[in-house]
């Protein structure tokens, strides 16, 4: 998909991404859509408030071509192509195949829109629809290595490193203090943030939240000789990509909040996968945490995942100008507590 090539799904038709295809003359009568990007758009039969996710077959006046397709696609250009359709809903009888086609894009980070049986398009590559479950094995998940790692937050830290079979992204935990199979960790499950753990963004609290994380566990080692691990996970964006969260924060710029945009753009608002990180944890031996968290739906998924969590640790940073209104959409829209 990140190359660009058409996929032949079994039990469904030849799908070409229409992000990044390379077969530039390729034409279709039906494009592949998600149910919240068909929204957007105003399909009359929208179903956005049932699975918002769930995949949607269209079909136009006209075949379409790549150039049309992209708009189509993109919410981002919404503003310069603001005429599109009109768009007919068809009837899809390979949903299982088109949703793994869907959930296939969002795991290789690109938007999830595809020209359905294309024209043109070249020598179809096989894909099993099934490959999906691959990605979804969180057992496949191994430790490869572990090192020392002197940190500004603790000089004694050790980083260790995770890689699964079935995966290109590979995840690393930091282990401060001295581990203890009596004591429960101070665990902080952070999900990867380029702009705000590396460039400073102020639009999140990921970099303030990343290194409270870290003191915290140091003072935890510091004062009660206990022990703390962060699991820093590879999954950007809450598991859209790096990519995609830019074309949401372009999307919020032009006034919709974190989840509105991640809808626009077809894609789940939260995707991370917490079944890897309790694995992390199992492989590390801390079945029983305490969890660094504002959120409860971490809590109920790694609890799920056979975590014991017995204790919720509040972690609240202060807002800025900036994050502000990020901030309230967790709060009131995702769950987040203050405290």
């Amino acid at each position: 998909m990140r190359h660009g090539w058409p996929l032949a799904f079994d039990g469904g038709p030849v799908l070409l991404p229409v992000e990044t295809a390379i077969a530039q003359g390729a034409t279709a009568q039906r494009m592949l859509i998600s149910a919240a990007r068909a929204a957007t758009l105003k399909l009359a039969n929208q179903r956005e408030a049932a699975v918002p996710h769930a995949p949607v077959l269209i079909a136009g006046g006209e075949d379409f071509n790549l150039r049309d397709a992209l708009p189509i696609a993109d919410p981002a250009l919404d503003l310069g192509n603001p005429l599109k359709g009109p768009f007919k809903a068809m009837g899809l009888d390979w949903a299982e195949t088109a949703a793994a086609a869907l959930e296939l894009a969002r795991i290789a980070g690109i938007l999830p829109a595809f020209l359905v049986d294309p024209e043109g398009a070249g020598e179809a590559v096989p894909v099993a629809a099934n490959d999906l479950a691959a990605y979804a094995d969180a057992g496949a998940l191994r430790i490869i290595t572990r090192a020392r790692l002197p940190v500004s937050a603790a000089e004694d830290a050790e980083i260790v490193a995770f890689r699964s079979s079935a995966d290109l992204r590979e995840h690393v935990a930091l282990i401060i203090g001295t581990q203890s199979g009596d004591r429960q960790p101070l665990v902080r499950l952070h999900s990867e943030c380029l702009t705000g753990d590396i460039l400073g963004s102020l639009k999140c609290d990921c970099g303030p939240q990343l290194d409270a994380a870290l003191h915290a566990m140091a003072h935890e080692a510091a004062e009660s000789g206990g022990w703390g691990v962060l699991l820093y996970m590879r999954q950007e964006g809450r598991g859209i990509g790096l990519v995609n969260k830019l074309r949401a924060y372009r999307l919020q710029d032009q006034g919709f909040d974190t989840v509105e945009a991640n809808q626009r753009l077809g894609l789940p608002d939260e995707a991370r996968d917490f079944p890897v990180a309790a694995r992390m944890l199992e492989l590390l031996g801390a079945g029983q945490i305490r969890l660094l968290t504002n959120n409860p739906a971490k809590v109920a998924a790694l609890s799920a995942a056979g975590i014991t969590v017995s204790e919720r640790v509040p972690h609240q940073l202060p807002e800025n100008p900036h994050n502000a209104r990020y901030l309230a959409t967790k709060r009131d829209r995702s769950g987040h507590l203050l405290v």
